[in-house]
């Protein structure tokens, strides 16, 4: 039998480009953050869980000796952009089968004082595809084009979505960029990957992002209203010759399925969503895989203001990765902690009415003949 898994604290450090900044120091913010949210001693943490993707080297004990806590458990994880997720899944895993009653999982990244700072990120020595031009822009471009071929896409759509989460992010305080931009400007940007403009692109961004997690029993003690894991899956990807749909990441699909199964509910049940938007196009795909409509209808979707606050399930109420940014390895917890403001109704102004129940997904890696590197994906209910 496992327990019922909860979060009880979530902290989050200003995202930007914060070159004066150590990442011990970004998620010594963050943790601090979640610690005093929870309402909690440091030394009530008994394990931890740390993601960093580049320059890593033992990341949570960097950090959390900075709160007064050394000599537990500490595991560090690199999972690519689901590095994040990977680490609340360890501190999950856990918890529910009983190993601990409370840690912390935190994600960092600083990539304006990484050793790639300023540089492309390089493919890996045997990756052919990556060396011939496969990069994430071209990867992605190719899925807009095909979107465009087969479900009706138009430029204009991918700007839209860039506009909505633009808009989101201009009501989240903590969001590189909060500015507006029309879907004119957006389409007026320079041109990465045709059709894939700048707007389009989540930027490279310095932050970190951690959540308390306990068990049950423990998580009544310190509040009224915690909010529940009900599922957490990680997955990784198969091989690519597999793929049967450009317009469909099967990675993300399958683990939405197994997500929707440990939770026992369906697609119908959600109240808003935060995903893997590092550019515009994606969201779109993302809709169908997650089922919130049905296949070849993404674009319907968007256009009927839906996915947008206000609609029938936003997606990104937050900003997403296109106004935070996305500092690799913290916004697998960032979108979890997101969820919890949420269901705890803390948002804010960008705040969702009455939400129950939320899913956040985060996608990571490109590997040689393999679809992705990694899915992650946790629902949160109250």
């Amino acid at each position: 039998m496992m327990r019922d898994v909860y979060i009880i604290g979530v902290g989050q450090s200003t995202f930007g480009k914060l070159s004066d900044r150590t990442a011990a120091d970004l998620g010594l913010e963050a943790v601090s953050e979640a610690i005093k949210d929870a309402g909690i001693r440091p030394q009530d943490i008994r394990v931890a869980y740390g993601a960093r993707q580049f320059d890593a080297a033992t990341t949570a004990q960097s950090i959390l000796k900075g709160v007064g806590v050394a000599a537990i458990e500490m595991v560090n994880v690199e999972n690519a952009c689901a590095g994040g997720a990977t680490a609340v899944r360890g501190l999950w895993k856990d918890i529910a089968f009983g190993l601990y009653d409370m840690g912390v999982a935190v994600g960092v990244e600083s990539m304006t004082t990484s050793s790639i700072a300023g540089k492309l990120i390089p493919p890996q020595k045997d990756d052919l595809d990556g060396h011939l031009g496969l990069t994430f822009p071209t990867y992605f471009a190719l899925i807009a084009r095909r979107l465009m071929e087969t479900h009706g896409a138009a430029a204009e759509d991918f700007a839209l979505v860039s506009v909505k989460n633009h808009h989101h992010g201009c009501l989240n305080p903590r969001a590189q960029y909060r500015k507006e931009f029309t879907v004119e400007q957006v389409l007026a940007s320079f041109m990465v990957a045709d059709p894939i403009t700048l707007l389009e692109c989540c930027p490279n961004t310095d932050g970190a992002a951690a959540v308390i997690m306990c068990s049950k029993d423990v998580a009544m003690r310190y509040t009224t209203k915690p909010v529940k894991i009900a599922a957490s899956v990680l997955l990784s990807g198969d091989y690519f010759f597999k793929k049967a749909d450009l317009t469909s990441i099967t990675l993300g699909k399958n683990a939405t399925r197994m997500a929707y199964e440990m939770a026992g509910i369906g697609p119908e049940d959600l109240d808003l969503i935060e995903l893997h938007d590092a550019f515009a196009c994606e969201e779109i795909i993302h809709y169908e895989d997650m089922g919130i409509c049905k296949p070849g209808e993404g674009i319907k979707l968007l256009r009927s203001g839906a996915t947008a606050l206000g609609g029938k399930i936003p997606v990104n109420p937050s900003g997403g990765l296109l106004s935070l940014g996305h500092p690799l390895a913290a916004s697998g917890v960032r979108v979890i902690g997101e969820l919890a403001l949420h269901l705890r109704n803390q948002a804010g102004k960008r705040q969702v009415p009455n939400a129950k129940v939320g899913m956040a997904q985060m996608l990571g890696g490109m590997d040689n003949g393999l679809e992705a590197g990694a899915a992650g994906i946790h629902i949160l209910t109250i």
